[in-house]
């Protein structure tokens, strides 16, 4: 079974927890998974996983936070063409419409999304976490 490593972004905490429950469900699934804040990753660890799950929270207009998890993903992205690829994040308010544009932006790039991107709003509750869990298995079994 490939590792996975977790990389998210974390503005409130709620991304970094699911990020803590996706990598919770990939374990259960019997997958090594790693979780890592962006900041904590490098392009050059790459190569030391087979598959990924990408946090970032819905930031200002409904984007990607733009200091560091943008710039990560894209110079990241080419690299991530033909991997299986599990997408997450939490939202505040909009309705977690930002997916839609960076679910459209990675399947472009080639990624291969083994699920529906995932989407909660504020801190997971029991649901959520059961969510993120079973997208943590899905990409491990993908």
């Amino acid at each position: 079974m490939e590792k996975i490593a977790v990389i998210y972004w974390s503005g409130t905490g709620n991304t970094e927890m699911m990020a803590k429950y996706v990598a919770e469900g990939a374990k259960a699934a019997g997958a090594e998974a790693d979780v890592f804040d962006v900041s904590n990753f490098s392009q050059e660890k790459l190569s030391e996983y087979g598959r990924y799950a990408l946090g970032c929270p819905a930031m200002g207009a409904e984007e990607l936070e733009d200091s560091e998890f943008q710039p990560f993903y894209d110079a990241v992205k080419p690299s991530l063409a033909g991997k299986k690829v599990a997408l997450f994040g939490s939202y505040g308010w909009g309705g977690g419409e930002w997916m839609n544009p960076w679910k459209a932006d990675a399947e472009a790039a080639g990624l291969v999304l083994v699920a529906e991107p995932l989407a909660i709003e504020n801190t997971p509750d029991d649901a959520g976490k059961a969510s993120c869990q079973e997208l943590g298995k899905t990409l491990a079994t993908a």
